[in-house]
């Protein structure tokens, strides 16, 4: 990626603080393809937007500073989309804190949309309008789903995931988001893809190499009378829709001790807002 300097960009700051809320994410689908030349994987998925949502406050200061609320490794993607934004245009001096409530290592999406609210939030608080085409290039060299989250609502994703095809909203439904106490790091699920060779055709291609207790989830998750169920990204995180609140609720009670959430689709606007 090569990125120029946008000289035509003003940088006045017009405030002084924002929060960005950072939602999250589910794939509806997942078709992972085989390594191509360069060792990637090509996907062809369908993202929606959650309303489960991360915090991130932007606040102009005498000199950078990031603080979160859980440990997170010192290369996480709002330190390194903050670094790869500063090469475009120049920021001015902000103390960035990030309060989390997206589970790491779920499939969800939260470091993506961490990354992505930041480069909404930088721009708002600079003042600077940034060409799209290298915000979209700032992100997508931070991680595959970043684009997405600066397009939001519900989109087909192809490609590595970064083109991206808006579809339009649908009218929004409730949904249970479950996670086990298992991880499913990315790159070994992507091996494990891999050796499976992609027997047969499910929803998500990783739920041929899931562990278990994923996959117990979401037949658990059908037999409550979700009308669709899956996994999320490589995992762990599973999700089901249902036809009401109420009944996504009455769901959670099922899986007590577990991480859960009853969360609403989000449209588009909502997503970048």
């Amino acid at each position: 990626m090569c990125i120029k300097p946008n000289e035509k960009c003003q940088t006045q700051s017009i405030a002084h603080s924002i929060t960005v809320r950072c939602p999250a994410k589910i794939n509806e689908t997942l078709s992972v393809g085989a390594p191509d030349s360069k060792g990637y994987h090509p996907i062809e998925t369908t993202f929606q937007a959650v309303g489960l949502y991360d915090n991130l406050t932007l606040t102009t200061a005498v000199e950078n500073t990031f603080r979160c609320d859980v440990e997170l490794p010192g290369a996480n993607t709002v330190v390194r989309v903050w670094n790869l934004l500063r090469e475009l245009v120049k920021l001015p001096p902000m103390a960035v804190r990030l309060e989390k409530h997206i589970p790491a290592e779920s499939g969800l999406g939260g470091g993506s949309s961490d990354a992505a609210g930041f480069l909404r939030g930088a721009e708002r608080l600079s003042g600077c309008k940034i060409d799209g085409k290298a915000l979209a290039e700032v992100a997508a060299a931070v991680g595959a789903d970043v684009p997405f989250f600066l397009v939001g609502g519900r989109a087909e994703g192809r490609g590595y995931g970064e083109v991206l095809t808006p579809l339009a909203d649908q009218p929004e439904r409730w949904l249970l988001i479950v996670m086990p106490k298992v991880v499913c790091p990315t790159k070994a699920m992507y091996a494990k893809l891999d050796a499976a060779g992609r027997p047969r055709k499910v929803g998500n291609d990783f739920e041929l190499v899931a562990p278990r207790e994923c996959l117990d989830l979401i037949k658990r998750l059908r037999d409550l009378g979700s009308v669709r169920a899956g996994l999320t990204g490589s995992g762990s995180a599973c999700f089901g829709y249902f036809e009401s609140r109420s009944a996504a609720d009455v769901a959670g009670t099922r899986f007590p001790g577990m991480w859960r959430r009853v969360v609403q689709t989000i449209t588009r606007a909502e997503t970048i807002s």
